[in-house]
């Protein structure tokens, strides 16, 4: 029965306890409606407000601290939301007459919530409070604030109050803010006044003006000071919450927000910091403030980004700063940060840079990377006393191996470092992490070096590239041309793929190999070579995929329909696309148009675009509760002029249109026959991956289909039909891989799958989507890969890293060879059921 039809019962209910003060029956009876309506009181819910708002005035305060106890008891059969929302309905009109005992619990309820409506009432009960007591406490003073801040309303009683607030100087509840105000008392004199001034940062910049009242008063209270104290504070920015708050009215986890009242002192702080530190930034200050632009940009569901204005306020001060610290923060980052004003601001920080060394952006970003104390390539060893640490890259992974006094080797730290030599340890231990981001980022920038088609002095890029002892742990895995003969480096020389050694010049002139336009039988040659060698890459190169013309192709002519009639999973795709260079928006189920995903290639005067629509039309079945679709559509990939009017089409489809402005002309997609075949094949192959990643087949769960079975259809045939290019690949290699698994004698490589012969049933795992079939009558057999799936296929030769799929198939072949060894009962329900 619809909660609707059962309002008139329910009136009368609430008439009732009104009417006979029955103030325990009647919490009961609104909770229980609460819970019906789910905070709906508007139509047949005003007929209970009604009621409600015909009760006197202390009598409504009354109801509404009684409320607010049922909130606290936290009983979990209530809708908080509902019930929060009722409460702010009850408040709406009450005046200065409540009770000074009522005001203060209701006070006591709006300090646990984000934000609290309506204001004006909350500005009357506060007002009541402060005149009582001469302050408010510090929780109800943030809610306060942030009310005033994400409301719609731009003056009002509620913001004459915050206005004559003062104290706490910062809202309480997160991490950093908690140890600032709980250290304020003791720093002494001038302090206050910086941290007054840091909520003075609202502009965009610092301006003149405010760096020279900032150097007053960094000048009261010692530079040096402020470092290490801001320091402390700072790298506490992006804690989770130590004060919970609830959300009533946000679609977002306001846990995971940074407070905006405190995120405006944030930018000053952060500011303050670049104006105190007038010489190169020592390696804390750079890690600190590279960590702030990367936990400011996490995005959080409903939100987006947390708050990118801190982060743009840690790249201005990263630029402002200088030191190989500073410009390696920014040099990894720009290879790391997908949002797009944040990357604006650090591309042009580094593009300065460049300009002021009378460099090319390249060069910098190559000499902008940092040793981090590595003697010899990929190693640091460092001494503590009579025990040893060695810091050490094997492949894509960093650790410390520790030997103790007597030689030798110990899993943990030796307590008499930690007991002696504590600075120095954490030091090294952040010196290890920061290795291990800068491998991530670089190996990130050397995937993209294939369209950038650099060229390089072979002694300049053998002191960047292949001596460099971060860098060269990447360079020394990867296949070079040096005066156009392939190479690659092998027991302490560059070597051809006949191991001939070779000893170039130093003008000679070194390129990145890729194998298009390399016949099949050398690419052949050079993956057997990594295996003779047990090289493993950092990203594909003998292995990657190479994408030409289609006769399918040829015929359409201008597009490809290679990657259409595809269903991603919109937030995915939407990531992936960012980390791979391409320009996309996030389409909402909204009246409005949106360009198609885009690479912008200017180096080779292009554009690539990948058509999409959104999925579905049923709100909050096909969209996020924000309204953000679910699931896309894919279509066409084009190309066009790099400056060509953008293409634009409707959130949920209908067709891509070119917008032409006045005066312009429609410009027409290129042929692809007219494409560079590496850009074709670059891109094309960026699409696999976005498919091959994001597609909804890949998902063991959808074996229903997804919502009301729509996608089952396309689910079966993605998940067990042809294999693209990244597949064929996988399954090149896996011929390769099998006769070297300890179960070979139980599996085979059967056109689009891997059979496995197990002792209860036989399997067949397909190699594009991982999915499992499984005998007899080829039933489906659910297995959700874990994270560390990768990680279970014992001791296999894998010749290059990132392709998680690959791990997954190879794990699933190893659990189902010994199927009489599995334990989990979700499995073994299946492989039991006949």
């Amino acid at each position: 029965m619809p909660a609707t039809s059962l309002y008139p019962e329910r009136v009368a209910a609430v008439r009732r306890y009104a009417a006979d003060d029955d103030l325990p029956g009647l919490v009961t009876e609104l909770a229980e409606i609460a819970r019906l309506n789910g905070g709906h009181w508007g139509h047949d819910g005003r007929r209970v407000t009604d009621v409600l708002d015909a009760l006197p005035e202390q009598r409504r305060a009354r109801l509404a601290t009684a409320l607010v106890e049922r909130l606290a008891a936290d009983d979990p059969a209530d809708d908080a939301g509902a019930l929060t929302a009722l409460v702010t309905i009850i408040v709406r009109h009450l005046g200065a007459d409540v009770p000074l005992a009522e005001t203060r619990r209701l006070l006591d309820h709006a300090a646990r919530q984000w934000t609290w409506w309506p204001p004006d009432q909350l500005a009357t009960l506060s007002r009541m409070v402060y005149r009582a007591d001469g302050a408010l406490p510090g929780p109800l003073v943030g809610s306060l604030r942030r009310t005033v801040l994400t409301g719609y309303q731009t003056s009002g009683p509620l913001h004459d109050l915050v206005r004559v607030l003062r104290e706490p100087l910062l809202n309480p509840g997160e991490a950093w803010a908690d140890r600032l105000l709980a250290e304020l008392p003791d720093l002494g004199a001038g302090w206050p006044e910086l941290v007054a001034h840091a909520l003075t940062a609202t502009a965009a910049r610092p301006t003149a003006r405010w760096e020279r009242q900032a150097g007053a008063l960094l000048d009261h209270v010692g530079a040096p000071a402020y470092r290490t104290a801001a320091l402390g504070w700072l790298a506490l920015v992006g804690r989770p919450r130590t004060a919970p708050v609830a959300a009533t009215y946000h679609g977002y986890d306001v846990a995971q927000a940074y407070d905006p009242f405190n995120a405006t002192a944030l930018r000053g702080l952060i500011w303050l910091l670049a104006v105190a530190t007038p010489d190169d930034a020592d390696a804390d200050t750079a890690r600190v403030l590279g960590r702030i632009v990367e936990t400011s940009l996490r995005k959080v569901a409903g939100l987006g980004p947390r708050n990118p204005k801190v982060a743009n306020a840690a790249v201005y001060a990263l630029a402002r700063l200088g030191g190989e610290h500073a410009l390696a923060q920014l040099a990894r980052l720009t290879a790391r940060v997908t949002y797009k004003g944040t990357l604006k601001e650090l591309n042009a920080a580094l593009d300065r840079r460049a300009e002021a060394l009378g460099l090319s952006r390249a060069e910098v970003e190559e000499l902008a990377v940092p040793t981090y104390g590595l003697t010899a390539v990929g190693s640091r060893t460092e001494a503590f006393g009579d025990a040893t640490a060695e810091l050490v890259v094997d492949g894509g992974a960093v650790a410390l191996r520790w030997r103790n006094a007597a030689g030798r080797p110990v899993r943990t730290v030796p307590a008499a470092v930690r007991r002696e030599h504590p600075e120095e340890l954490r030091e090294l231990k952040a010196a290890a992490k920061d290795v291990e981001k800068m491998l991530s980022a670089q190996a990130e920038r050397l995937d993209r070096q294939f369209l950038a088609q650099r060229r390089w002095r072979f002694d300049a890029w053998r002191a960047r590239y292949l001596d460099h002892p971060l860098v060269g742990t990447l360079g020394r895995r990867l296949i070079w041309q040096v005066d156009g003969v392939p190479c690659g480096w092998a027991d302490g020389a560059l070597r051809t793929v006949d191991d001939a050694p070779l000893s170039p010049a130093d003008d000679a002139t070194v390129t990145l190999w890729h194998p298009i336009g390399h016949d099949v039988a050398e690419v052949l040659a050079w993956r057997e070579w990594l295996e003779r060698h047990a090289v493993v890459q950092p990203f594909k190169q003998a292995h990657r995929e190479v994408y030409v013309l289609t006769a399918a192709e040829e015929r359409t002519g201008v597009y490809s329909n290679r990657f259409a009639a595809h269903v991603l999973r919109q937030h995915q795709f939407h990531a992936l696309a960012a980390v791979r260079g391409w320009r996309n928006r996030l389409r909402l189920m909204v009246d409005d148009t949106y360009p198609p995903a885009t690479r912008e290639l200017p180096d080779w005067g292009l554009r690539a675009e990948y058509w999409v629509e959104g999925a579905g039309d049923e709100y909050e079945v096909d969209t996020t509760e924000s309204g953000a679709y679910l699931r896309l559509v894919t279509d066409q990939v084009r190309f066009y002029p790099v400056r060509a009017p953008e293409n634009s089409a409707h959130a949920g489809g209908g067709g891509y249109e070119q917008w032409i402005g006045p005066g312009a002309d429609p410009v027409a997609p290129l042929a692809l026959d007219q494409i560079p075949p590496l850009v074709f094949s670059e891109v094309m192959r960026d699409v696999d991956l976005f498919v091959g990643v994001a597609s909804v087949g890949n998902d063991p769960t959808w074996q229903d289909g997804g919502p009301a079975g729509r996608y089952r259809e396309y689910w079966e045939s993605y998940g067990f039909g042809e294999l693209s290019a990244t597949a064929e690949t996988r399954r090149d290699l896996l011929d390769r891989l099998v006769p070297r698994l300890a179960v070979a004698d139980r599996c085979r490589v059967e056109g689009r799958f891997l059979t496995v012969r197990g002792d209860l049933r036989s399997y067949r795992i397909h190699l594009g989507s991982g999915n499992i079939l499984m005998s007899p009558n080829d039933e489906y057999l659910c297995i959700v890969p874990q994270q560390s799936a990768a990680a279970g296929t014992g001791d296999v030769f894998l010749p290059f890293e990132g392709d998680r799929m690959l791990g997954v198939i190879l794990s699933k072949a190893l659990m189902l060879a010994r199927d009489t060894e599995i334990t989990d009962p979700t499995i073994l329900s299946q492989l039991r059921r006949r």
